[in-house]
């Protein structure tokens, strides 16, 4: 009998809380700003990183939004 071939796990990110995934309409909520805003910024690579998800549909993690929103800070004199 042929040895057996067991697949290579995937080291997965862990979830939290903190890194939970965000739909677009939480996303534009909380920023404030309208879905074309937000499409636009992201044809353009300047919002928040986001996924793809097998569906088609797109998700951004908390994580990352959070990090967006650190850049977006102005910087006192």
């Amino acid at each position: 009998m042929p040895p057996r071939h067991f697949p290579t796990p995937v080291p997965q990110r862990r979830s939290s809380a903190d890194d939970r995934l965000l739909t677009i309409p939480q996303v534009i909520v909380e920023l404030g700003v309208s879905r074309a805003t937000f499409y636009r910024w992201r044809s353009r690579r300047k919002g928040p990183a986001s996924l793809r998800l097998p569906n088609g549909s797109i998700r951004i993690r908390r994580s990352d939004l959070d990090a967006f929103l650190a850049d977006c800070a102005e910087t006192k004199p």
